[in-house]
């Protein structure tokens, strides 16, 4: 297991943009595949999107899709999310999640996990 670090939630109105960040303190991070999934009150954790190890393919939810997007820069051991045009329904914690030489949307196939961090999307 790795230590993950999640920043950049916030309560934004419908239509803005927020950045999230994951850091992934160590130096195996370029041999894992990192996930962002959200969860909101009363509902199950879902998947959002993935990307590789070596950043050359990417996965995405529908629900997301043209919306977000994701990436990583392995030389600061970080994985962003760039949400653009939010709505309402993204309002969820959204947690980051690293598996060796995997980024699919099985969230138990991640063995590390991030605390969360609240995005919030008002009408």
């Amino acid at each position: 297991q790795v230590q993950l670090v999640e920043s950049g939630g916030g309560l934004v109105q419908a239509g803005d943009s927020l950045r999230l960040s994951c850091v992934v303190p160590g130096r195996t991070f370029s041999n894992y595949g990192m996930g962002w999934f959200r969860q909101a009150p009363g509902t199950e954790r879902e998947f959002v999107s993935g990307i590789s190890w070596r950043s050359g393919s990417t996965y995405y939810a529908n629900s997301v899709k043209g919306r977000f997007t994701i990436s990583r820069d392995n030389a600061k051991n970080t994985v962003y999310l760039q949400m653009n045009s939010l709505k309402p329904e993204d309002t969820a914690v959204y947690y980051c999640a690293a598996a060796r030489y995997y980024y699919g949307s099985s969230w138990s196939d991640y063995d590390s996990w991030g605390q969360g961090t609240q995005v919030t999307v008002s009408s």
